[in-house]
């Protein structure tokens, strides 16, 4: 959340300790899957003139769909060649991206393009017409690597980014279906998800969120208003979720915001939503 997601480079210094207490604790959950760890490599893809886009993928081997991961924040998330994160790392979709690969899904985290390497990162820009043509992009890069269905997945303030793309594409260059996790639902810095104009969206649409987010952005009391507007979609849900724990920064991926402790339930009805027929 504009900075205050959790793993921002600006926060104190006992928030960056309880940063690093809890990646070290979510990698060794997540390690420890019961799968096989599938090889993840780094890419960049031309997008505008002059402008490439980095991805982290974990291809799998028969893919069902795939799914784009965004981050909230500022998402800068400075992806090494090697695969590491500069900031990022406990991100809800970040840290769980071994557990979507699981379901035999490909895996594609997008970190912010070339020309926004450096703060505020994707801050102003995740509502721009050079935001969408990227994102148009890696969505035609997916489709020709896997010939399977491509869905965006957002997750805090990369909500706004998969509302604005899916709203700004054509059925035939946008996604197959988005699906919204934490959705910023107020936001005194922008348009909020649903102030865009999602009741025009013919693709499904899953908005997955917590009963008890305490973040101001993301109040579970205005979901139902959301969900009102996306009646002309072919299919929509929401899931809810209770329960986990609940830490830090009520902002930031530690707490309920960033479903800490509920991540396999929320991921495998996921998945599970997004390959029904």
């Amino acid at each position: 959340m504009n900075g205050r997601e959790l793993f921002t480079d600006g926060t104190k210094a006992r928030d960056r300790n309880t940063v690093r207490n809890f990646v070290a604790f979510v990698f060794a959950v997540f390690s420890c899957s019961g799968h096989a760890q599938i090889a993840q490599r780094v890419i960049d893809i031309p997008t505008r003139p002059g402008v490439t886009q980095r991805l982290l993928i974990l291809h799998a081997s028969d893919p069902k769909a795939t799914v784009i991961l965004f981050a909230g924040g500022h998402g800068g998330l400075q992806i090494s060649p090697s695969g590491s994160f500069k900031w990022g790392a406990g991100n809800f979709l970040v840290r769980t991206r071994q557990l979507f690969a699981d379901q035999g899904l490909t895996v594609v985290v997008i970190d912010a393009p070339s020309d926004r390497q450096s703060a505020p990162f994707l801050g102003g820009f995740r509502q721009k017409a050079e935001h969408a043509a990227d994102i148009k992009a890696v969505i035609a890069w997916a489709r020709e690597q896997t010939r399977v269905p491509v869905w965006l997945v957002g997750t805090s303030r990369g909500t706004q980014s998969v509302a604005f793309v899916a709203t700004e594409l054509g059925r035939s260059e946008g996604p197959d279906g988005i699906v919204l996790t934490s959705t910023i639902v107020t936001d005194d810095k922008g348009r909020p998800v649903p102030a865009m104009p999602v009741d025009k969206l013919r693709i499904p649409v899953l908005v997955v969120h917590h009963e008890q987010d305490g973040c101001r952005h993301c109040a579970f009391r205005d979901i139902p208003a959301l969900m009102s507007k996306l009646g002309d979609a072919p299919r929509t849900k929401l899931l809810s979720f209770t329960g986990g724990e609940d830490r830090g920064d009520p902002c930031e991926a530690a707490g309920y915001h960033g479903f800490n402790g509920v991540e396999r339930e929320v991921v495998a009805q996921t998945v599970g939503w997004i390959l029904a027929k």
